[in-house]
């Protein structure tokens, strides 16, 4: 990697853990749908191939989403916030899901008056049939 492509990694105020936090946003609906982490690899590559690559912390590795479901995010756009220490994604979500449960977004459930959540959208693929 060159200086000049360096830099803009530098920026990033990784934490402790060399992670910076990350927002994958769906470019045309605006939906918010997931939460993820990555480290320095997984931005450059994200970057490089124009598809999101988080940080498994649980795994311990590098994840392409979408390698085993074949539910990939097409990056339209990257972005830090003000401070340059969370990540934003703009993608284009393939297959319209991306949470491992086979719904659209991560965040699924709604907090209730009555003091639970309760899921309020539709599982779209049975997740049996997603991961083999």
């Amino acid at each position: 990697m060159n200086a000049s492509a360096a830099r803009w990694l530098n920026e990033i105020q990784w934490d402790e853990h060399g992670l910076v936090p990350v927002i994958a946003q769906e470019a045309s609906s605006g939906d918010v749908l997931m939460f993820a982490w990555m480290n320095r690899e997984a931005l450059q590559r994200t970057a490089e191939r124009g598809e999101a690559v988080y940080w498994s912390r649980s795994r311990r590795k590098l994840w392409h989403k979408g390698e085993e479901s074949g539910h990939v995010q097409k990056v339209v756009e990257i972005r830090i916030d003000c401070d340059n220490d969370v990540v934003l994604l703009k993608i284009e979500q393939v297959g319209g899901i991306a949470c491992h449960t086979g719904r659209h977004s991560c965040f699924f459930q709604k907090y209730l008056a009555d003091g639970r959540w309760e899921a309020v959208d539709p599982v779209l693929k049975d997740p049996k049939d997603i991961y083999k």
